[in-house]
């Protein structure tokens, strides 16, 4: 999310962590860790013609080709030289994502960024560096929650690669994160995290449904489909209770009356998600959150990807599933105020 310039100087400022502006020690961090990524970046016809080359790295390259070429003839995304190149990184994640809130507010920290703008979450390139800041966040009061990033765009000031942190994923959410990563590079705006993830997961779901069917994969799209029914139950329960702990909070209490009652509130939400868990054969998404101990920053991420999704598929719908229509109306209220755009999309505000 850093200009080449920007880039280029923070590679030569990095030991001076004092200076201001783009040259802060955490923008030096992003920058460098952005720089290590684009220096292993490989064509992937390269990769896929060595015969150094495992043969399963080849053939998911092979396929992930494929869905780049879709992504841009067939649903309108950038045709540009993103996912184009190959970087092995060599490690589990790309990035480590920190989210945080007060202790009684489920309403997300910003942090604010040059191109980015203001966002819901703060990203390390280490994960030790991340859990720090955490830490310290913690010691401060704040409800906090770390998650490893497998891909990430930087919206198309340069050429991102795939990822080898993406590839563990199957050849399904392979494609999946391509599109969504390229649609934040087609609208993005500044300041409004839940604008553009739920933007991004609707071009993602429509563009893998689309996908699915052109490949003939229709078991494939079938079990998609199922997991997103399941998916839209977990969230649904997020949602409630994160309007709970809103109107608790709303309250007139005493801090330590507050607390307990919040408590009692997550417990309540925790065992719903482990009931949900188990009519759908024991195994959930969420089952590490629930370990930690549920929080308001859980609720907080999965709202910022998913509160608008329903506004993005009703606006999609009302352009009879014309992508391009739909991007420029997603254009239109990209240009609106953010409460204009949030009174008409998004839900759970």
């Amino acid at each position: 999310m850093l200009t080449e310039r920007c880039l280029r100087l923070l590679g030569l400022i990095a030991p001076l962590a004092t200076l201001a502006g783009c040259g802060t020690l955490y923008l030096a961090q992003a920058a460098q860790g952005q720089w290590r990524v684009l220096r292993a970046r490989q064509p992937i016809i390269r990769v896929v013609q060595s015969p150094q080359t495992p043969p399963e790295l080849r053939a998911r390259l092979i396929e992930l080709r494929d869905a780049r070429e879709f992504a841009s003839r067939e649903l309108g995304l950038p045709d540009n030289g993103s996912y184009r190149s190959y970087a092995d990184i060599q490690r589990r994640f790309v990035v480590w994502n920190v989210v945080a809130t007060p202790a009684l507010s489920v309403r997300p920290l910003h942090w604010c960024f040059p191109i980015a703008g203001c966002v819901a979450y703060r990203g390390y390139f280490s994960e030790r560096r991340a859990r720090d800041f955490a830490l310290t966040l913690r010691s401060r009061g704040y409800d906090v929650t770390v998650g490893g990033v497998p891909a990430y765009s930087t919206l198309g000031h340069f050429a991102d690669p795939v990822l080898s942190s993406m590839l563990p994923y199957g050849d399904t959410e392979l494609a999946a994160m391509v599109f969504h990563e390229l649609a934040h590079q087609l609208v993005y705006v500044a300041g409004d995290t839940e604008f553009d993830e739920a933007f991004a997961v609707t071009v993602e779901q429509v563009g893998l449904e689309r996908w699915l069917r052109v490949r003939g994969r229709q078991q494939d799209l079938e079990l998609y489909r199922a997991q997103r029914a399941e998916q839209t139950e977990f969230v649904a329960l997020f949602r409630q209770g994160r309007e709970r702990l809103a109107r608790l909070y709303r309250l007139q209490l005493e801090s330590q009356a507050m607390r307990q009652r919040k408590q009692i509130l997550l417990d309540g939400l925790s065992s719903d998600i482990r009931a949900l868990g188990r009519k759908y054969g024991g195994q959930t998404l969420y089952g590490e959150w629930l370990k930690e101990g549920l929080n308001n920053a859980h609720l907080v991420s999965v709202a910022s990807y998913y509160d608008c999704v329903p506004g993005f598929e009703w606006l999609l719908a009302q352009q009879h599933g014309d992508l391009a229509a739909f991007y420029a109306a997603v254009r239109r209220l990209a240009g609106r105020p953010r409460a204009e755009r949030h009174a008409q999309l998004c839900t759970g505000r």
